[in-house]
């Protein structure tokens, strides 16, 4: 028998499952993507993906430099700083696939095309990049956790973004990702009134199908894979995705590599002749982490910015529906740049201090 409709090209149904990827990923879609088939080889599977470094800013006295000043031997010097951009590094945790055998009746009578194969093949990718995502995203020791939400969720999500805006984290592409339950509530609090939202748009895509609307610079999506109980607010800049597609063994008489905004993908299909089978592997490697920032401050006392001298991952809080908030010790290195601290922790009724009994 001539099955006319096997002949395909290896390069159009890749770009065809790539759009599929795309249109599959829930929570990855949300992380700065990285493609990383330039890196191949790199030392330890490991990438190195560059965040640009801070500089403090200095006050010269006014006419201190002035070639007529009295007393030059006071006149003051210019403070020089290094500069210097860190690499955060990423590093490869992974090559997810999905592998399926095709018997030759089911070649020539069942599958028609194989981009109908390729679709649930590319499916079970998505699902186990977006598994990786969540993990990373629910396993991050968060600084802040904001509490008992479910008592004021509008005033929780206000506090949420007065975190963020006080750990300096850009304003744009800010996500809260929501659990089930805590979905529930959003779409009960009149005050919000996001109820109104679902259901609006068509798209087919899973981000568009998981948005509830947008309120107080958050994009609201439903997750149904992170705990139904809690929501995860962060910046895009906050976690990393990188991806890369396998090459292709020599060997294989068809097969494809191929990247698209930050995803990647490889498709390979052999012949088993000893048991009369096609073979169709669809894969790629994945690294998934959070981005850490050296911090500015400014110190009231001497009137001076400061640079912290450790790494903190401010991109990113925790909201709970019920719980105490737990926020940053007041005398730790993030609390005094920040002033966000367990000196004045969230509560449904008001701003308490951690250890108020009206925040047990």
């Amino acid at each position: 028998m001539t099955a006319e409709h096997q002949v395909v090209k290896p390069e159009k149904l890749i770009a065809t499952a790539i759009g599929m990827l795309e249109q599959e990923l829930l929570v990855p879609n949300l992380f700065t993507k990285e493609g990383v088939d330039r890196f191949k080889g790199a030392k330890n599977d490991t990438i190195n993906v560059k965040v640009e470094g801070v500089l403090p800013f200095h006050d010269y006295e006014w006419r201190s430099g002035s070639a007529g000043s009295s007393t030059p031997g006071t006149r003051q010097r210019v403070v020089f700083d290094e500069y210097a951009e860190r690499t955060i590094p990423v590093t490869f945790g992974g090559n997810v696939y999905n592998g399926v055998k095709l018997t030759d009746e089911q070649n020539d009578f069942d599958i028609t095309q194989w981009s109908k194969l390729l679709r649930p093949q590319v499916k079970a990718v998505a699902r186990g990049l977006a598994r990786r995502a969540v993990k990373t995203l629910v396993d991050q020791p968060y600084a802040v956790t904001i509490g008992n939400t479910e008592q004021a969720m509008r005033k929780a999500i206000i506090e949420a973004r007065r975190v963020l805006n006080k750990f300096n984290v850009p304003e744009g592409n800010r996500y809260m990702v929501v659990g089930s339950d805590f979905e529930t509530v959003l779409l009960s609090d009149p005050d919000l009134n996001l109820a109104s939202h679902v259901g609006d748009s068509q798209a087919e895509s899973a981000l568009v199908n998981a948005t509830l609307g947008n309120r107080y610079g958050f994009r609201f999506i439903v997750d149904q894979t992170i705990p139904s109980d809690a929501a995860y607010a962060f910046a895009q800049s906050g976690f990393i995705f990188a991806s890369a597609a396998p090459s292709v063994p020599q060997s294989v008489p068809f097969g494809a590599t191929t990247s698209f905004e930050g995803l990647a993908l490889r498709w390979l299909r052999d012949y088993d002749s000893e048991f009369f089978q096609d073979r169709s592997i669809v894969n790629c490697y994945q690294g998934f982490r959070s981005v850490e920032d050296v911090l500015v401050g400014w110190d009231e006392a001497t009137e001076k910015e400061v640079v912290s001298t450790q790494e903190h991952f401010v991109r990113g809080i925790k909201l709970t529906l019920d719980g105490a908030s737990d926020y940053p010790e007041a005398a730790s290195e993030l609390a005094k740049i920040t002033g966000v601290s367990d000196a004045k922790v969230w509560t449904p009724t008001g701003r308490v201090a951690e250890t108020d009994p009206a925040n047990a």
